[in-house]
């Protein structure tokens, strides 16, 4: 432990030194007032085409601005007028914006697809909070093309991310795959550009009843001059899911609107498997259906039949070059929504549940999902969360087979005050085929206590359950945290016991223990560098000892973000690392066996990121150093390139060049994104890989026309090739539609 003890005293030197800088940060902003607007009662319901300016329904009501720079130049006003307007009838919310721009021949528009990122354009959104929880909310967005961008935002977005993970993903926290059925249009002119947005409230959770307040805040982007600016102002490290700091929309008297819907799927896939028996062609027509029933405004049931989610675009390659298990996101849409609800632990890393688990083998197969039902949403100020899902026996291959098993999850999450909650989880796998007494069961208790809006402390203790219970085991972890005007603190102990065993969950490695630290501060410079906008100092570690007390792992990792005003970065980092084993352990990605013992090791690392907003972009990550017995030189990172707002392409690859004392060798992993809009619900996209290790090329080619919500026609093609050769091909296509029965 002497390490992190120098660590420690590292960490109160640099404390100091941040804090005694902290005068530059930026302005911070005043948290006892927060704006307050009222939401207008409208009698007739507004023209969604976009237009703003001429409408009578809009122009009778007057307009709130007010929004405030957090970039450049924080505290400041935002360069150009923003004239806003919020509205509903008895089923309805409708919100209207005029994005005035003094240039508007400059207007950023880089992508027309749905959800689309929204950072590098000129673009409006805003956050509701409907249960004024100051947690949890929903995300509505558009650009001057009028793309439809949404997303779920639970614990004001925190969840998301983990240094041990090699690829991310949604495990709650902010989830961009929520799709909602609403419309918004978008027009520009010479004053600018406008937009108009209709809500049905069917699509959103509330508490019905009069003077309801909701939390509000509102965001915009002006690209000319990389400004990003908010109605309710926020310390400089924060964005729109911090909705502790979020304003408040007041005057709404709402009732339930009833939502019962009913979506059914038909689909035809013809296949071929070519290691098999090439001269076979498998036509596998199918139907299926969810339903969608408000049990109240606020607690909703979903329902569904032969559950398919042939859409989805293919999981993105990855070789394994360390002795731990890959994460691969969750991207299918139906355990998306609400992911939040059901998240427990340490995400990507100790999740108690997974719902890639569902539906998923271990081998990458598909295992058929025969229905299940979930039952989410808020009563009061508890927040539950059910979810039972039934999957079929599969074979896998001549000597393994998948048996029938029933998944089930049981949360509860108490809201105790201001961003402080208590919770308790069930998980459960219940094997329902031959197989007796064939279960695994996780257990556990969670908390978050808000310390005032800077600080927190969270946890969580879990204990496994099997048939066996000698392989019992625990979990738990115990967090503290501090964000504040450009300071970002976090220490935390997580322990994982060595007969700890979540089978519906996903465990990064197994029986550990594992202290880590973070400090980051975020300076402004505030002209002091010339056009350099912020530094980021910062330094963090971690280690993992087993329960021998043997040091597995170690990293110590201090860096500096440099970032420029016209969104240039590069970040500069030094890596302190050693890797240990007691025993002769495999890398699996390189097909060899590296001896016990351990190897301290030293890296350098650089990241480069250009400037998003523009047609040519590129995000690279660059690691130089030594790799257990020898050494590595790691390359990856996207390279962009736009034509128009229409065509937008990506290029991802990670090249790694190793040479050890037992071999040298290199792999390298490429994939390529191509998608053209001709309209922002009408998009062909496709995604093709290569793998060097498994010398396996795919193609993944989808054509969307999209209806609301995530339904319409969706035409799939797959292909994939093992070393030169055609392995397996696929042709779906697929048609889903929103039947509403409550109108």
């Amino acid at each position: 432990m002497n390490l992190f003890r120098r660590l420690a005293l590292i960490t109160m030197a640099l404390l100091t030194f941040f804090l005694s800088y902290g005068q530059i940060s930026g302005t911070n902003p005043n948290i006892t007032q927060r704006p307050q607007t009222q939401a207008i009662p409208m009698n007739s319901d507004p023209v969604i085409d976009g237009e703003v300016i001429n409408d009578a329904v809009w122009q009778q009501h007057p307009a709130f601005d007010g929004l405030m720079q957090v970039k450049p130049n924080a505290g400041q006003p935002a360069s150009e007028k923003t004239d806003i307007r919020i509205g509903y009838t008895e089923t309805t919310l409708y919100v209207s914006v005029v994005c005035y721009d003094s240039e508007p021949e400059k207007l950023v528009v880089s992508d027309a697809r749905r959800d689309a990122s929204l950072d590098g354009t000129d673009s409006f959104l805003f956050i509701i909070d409907t249960y004024h929880d100051r947690q949890n909310g929903f995300v509505f967005g558009t650009n001057s093309l009028g793309v439809e961008y949404d997303g779920q935002v639970d614990n004001e977005g925190q969840g998301n991310s983990n240094n041990n993970r090699q690829q991310g993903g949604t495990i709650g926290g902010f989830n961009l795959n929520w799709d909602a059925a609403w419309v918004v249009k978008s027009k520009v002119g010479d004053y600018g550009w406008s937009a108009e947005f209709a809500i049905p409230l069917r699509t959103i959770r509330f508490a019905s009843g009069n003077d309801q307040v909701w939390g509000l805040n509102i965001q915009r982007n002006i690209r000319k001059s990389n400004e990003v600016v908010y109605w309710a102002p926020l310390p400089i490290q924060f964005d729109l899911k911090r909705l502790s700091l979020a304003g408040e929309l007041t005057g709404l008297n709402l009732k339930s609107p009833g939502n019962l819907k009913f979506i059914p799927y038909v689909l035809d896939n013809v296949s071929k498997d070519f290691s098999t028996d090439p001269s076979k062609t498998k036509n596998k027509p199918d139907v299926g259906a969810d339903i969608k029933y408000s049990i109240t405004p606020s607690l909703t049931l979903d329902l569904t039949y032969n559950t398919d989610f042939a859409q989805v675009e293919v999981d993105q390659q990855q070789i394994n070059l360390d002795r731990f298990n890959l994460f691969f996101p969750e991207k299918r849409p139906f355990f998306l929504e609400n992911a939040g609800f059901f998240t427990v632990g340490s995400p990507g890393e100790v999740d108690l549940f997974f719902s890639r688990k569902i539906g998923i083998a271990e081998t990458g197969q598909i295992v058929p999902i025969l229905g299940g039902a979930r039952v989410s949403g808020r009563v009061n100020k508890t927040n539950i969360g059910v979810l039972s899902m039934f999957t079929d026996d599969v074979a896998v291959n001549d000597s393994v087979s998948v048996q029938k098993n029933n998944f089930n999850v049981a949360r509860v999450n108490q809201q105790i005050g201001q961003r402080s909650t208590i919770g308790g989880t069930f998980v459960s796998r219940e094997g329902v085929g031959d197989i007796s007494n064939d279960f695994n069961r996780v257990y556990a208790i969670d908390s978050k206590i808000g310390i005032g809006m800077k600080a927190q402390v969270s946890g969580f203790f879990a204990r496994s359950n099997s048939p066996d219970s000698a392989k019992d085991g625990n979990s738990f972890k115990l967090q503290s945290g501090y964000q504040w005007n450009g300071l970002e603190m976090n220490l935390a102990y997580t322990q994982v016991d060595e007969n700890f065993d979540p089978q519906a969950g996903f465990l990064f490695r197994s029986a550990f223990k594992k202290p880590e630290f973070l400090i980051l501060k975020t300076i402004r410079m505030n002209g002091k560098l010339g056009n350099i906008l912020e530094i980021r100092p910062h330094v963090s570690g971690r280690a993992f000892w087993n329960f021998d007390g043997f040091k597995e792992t170690t990293f110590l990792h201090f860096d500096n973000h440099w970032v420029w005003k016209n969104g240039f970065e590069f970040h500069s980092g030094l890596n302190f690392k050693e890797e240990g084993s007691e025993t002769d352990f495999a890398i699996p990605g390189l097909g060899i066996t590296l001896p016990a013992g351990s190897f301290p090791t030293k890296e350098a690392q650089l990241v480069v990121i250009t400037n998003p907003s523009k047609k040519f972009y590129i995000n690279t990550t660059h690691v130089m150093g030594g790799y257990f017995s020898g050494s590595r030189s790691a390359h990856s990172g996207t390279i962009g390139f736009r034509v128009g707002d229409r065509f937008n392409s990506d290029v991802t690859f990670a090249h790694n060049d190793i040479h050890l004392l037992e071999r040298n060798f290199a792999t390298d992993v490429f994939g390529a994104r191509l998608a053209y809009s001709f309209t922002p619900r009408m998009t062909l996209q496709s995604f093709f890989q290569y793998n060097s290790a498994a010398d396996i090329f795919s193609a993944n080619i989808r054509f969307n026309l999209l209806e609301q919500a995530n339904t319409g026609l969706f035409v799939v093609y797959n292909e994939i090739w093992d070393r030169g050769n055609v392995l397996s091909r696929s042709f779906t296509i697929k048609y889903t539609h929103i039947i509403n029965i409550l109108k």
